[in-house]
Formats: C-alpha cells, sequence, structure tokens
C-alpha cells in the first residue's frame, strides 16, 4: 500500500500542497503569548514577550495583531498584519518611542522582525501566487514533500528577501517541517526549523515551536508559544490601525 501512496501524493500539485498547508495552520481564531528569544553568535541570548490575537476568515483571509510586552524598550510596539490568501499582504508598526503608526511597505518585508532571523514576512503566510512551485527530485520519499517555491520576478525577489525557498511538508498531515532560504546568489542563508506543533480538530494545526538559524552569521532565534486559546471570540474591530496605539 505504500508503494501506491507514493504514487498517489506525486501526483498532487505542488502548489495546491502549499495552499493545504495554509489552509489547516489557519485557525477561526487564538490568542497566545509568544517569547522570542535571540542568541548571537557568542552565546548571548535576549528574550521577548510578545502576546498574538489571530482570526480567520472563510476566503483565506487572516488577520494577525502583534503586540510586544516585554522587556521596556519594546513595551507597547504593536504590529497589525492583514495576511491575504490571493494578494499581497497588509502590514503596519506602531513605535511607542514615536508614537508613530506607518505601514510597512513591500521592500520591509525581507527586513528581519525585531532585530531576530525572522523576517516581517516570516509573520505572515506568503502570497502563493507570487511563486512558482514545483516538486523537486526526492519530493514524495520519507513521508515527505520536499517544494521548490521561486518568486516569479526580481520586484518579489526583492520584496521577500530570497531567490528561492525550500519546504519540506509531511505528506500524512500537511504540516511544514522545515523551510530553506536561498539569498540573491544562490546561497543557503537561513534555516526554520519546526520543534513542536500543536494540533487541532479536522486536521487544524498551529507551530508552536520554531527556530530560525542564519547559516552566514550564526545567530538564532527561537519563537515558543504558550497560554494557547483557541476558544477566544474577537471582535473584528480589534484588528485596525487605530487599535496599534491604544
Amino acid at each position: 500500500m505504500w508503494p501506491l501512496l507514493q504514487l498517489s501524493a506525486q501526483q498532487l500539485d505542488a502548489g495546491q500542497i502549499m495552499s493545504k498547508t495554509r489552509d489547516l495552520s489557519l485557525l477561526s481564531s487564538m490568542q497566545a503569548t509568544i517569547n522570542l528569544s535571540i542568541t548571537e553568535k557568542n552565546g548571548a541570548v535576549r528574550n521577548r514577550t510578545v502576546a498574538m490575537t489571530t482570526k480567520s476568515y472563510p476566503d483565506g483571509l487572516e488577520k494577525r495583531f502583534i503586540r510586544f510586552v516585554e522587556p521596556a524598550d519594546v513595551r507597547g510596539t504593536s504590529m497589525l498584519v492583514i495576511d491575504n490568501k490571493d494578494k499581497a499582504d497588509e502590514m503596519w508598526i506602531y513605535l511607542p518611542a514615536l508614537k508613530k503608526t506607518r505601514r510597512i511597505v513591500s521592500g520591509e518585508k525581507g527586513k528581519s522582525f525585531m532585530s531576530s532571523e525572522f523576517s516581517n514576512a516570516d509573520m505572515s503566510s506568503p502570497t502563493l501566487s507570487d511563486f512558482t512551485h514545483r516538486h523537486t527530485g526526492s519530493s514524495g520519499t520519507a513521508n515527505t514533500w520536499v517544494i521548490e517555491s521561486i518568486p516569479k520576478n526580481d520586484d518579489i525577489v526583492y520584496e521577500y528577501g530570497y531567490s528561492k525557498k525550500i519546504t519540506y511538508v509531511c505528506m500524512d498531515k500537511f504540516q511544514v517541517q522545515k523551510m530553506e532560504f536561498y539569498n540573491f546568489d544562490n546561497d543557503l542563508f537561513k534555516i526554520i526549523e519546526t520543534k513542536s506543533v500543536q494540533s487541532f480538530q479536522d486536521g487544524k494545526y498551529m507551530i508552536k515551536n520554531m527556530i530560525a538559524s542564519n547559516q552566514i552569521t550564526g545567530r538564532k532565534s527561537e519563537i515558543l508559544f504558550s497560554n494557547i486559546n483557541d476558544k477566544v471570540t474577537v471582535q473584528d474591530s480589534f484588528f485596525t490601525v487605530q487599535n496599534l496605539e491604544r
């Protein structure tokens, strides 16, 4: 039966697999606390505590509100992410020191998220239509799809900050296990690994613990979710630019 399963899996379109992994990660609503730790090459560690609230909609839209709680120098910094499935995402950031909200433009999506190895783009799901997706030669073996995603033009390369991404997806659960990112010279520069997931009903899941490792600088950043509540009721009015400054 296993060879038949492999044959069937190979026939699935790579773009459809990427779409399925995204759909299964969208919870109707969720609140959680995030610990973001940043480890320098010399071992020095900085920790940040973040509160996050999300809500998703039937058309694949997800809204995400992120507010930094600790330490004091970043407290109150907030982000609003409108994560669209089939068009460009929208992002805003509020910086309390400047008492100013500004939109994160496309060219900033590939930049660091709060000095970590995660990028602003990593805080949302990439627009699937921005990429050409295909199976690599090893895809469909060892219960893993290995899918290459290449930006369709140079503007998109610049927007996301990488020229190619390789995604490893568990075949039986459609869960992302690992992502490899290649820079403009086509060198591997970052790996994001899934360390643990939390499963919900109907095959839904969220990545509970992930680590981003910079292959060039030796820096690492880890995100760990706790206090996860997927039964929360969130009003649409919560996800507004005006709410960033409250």
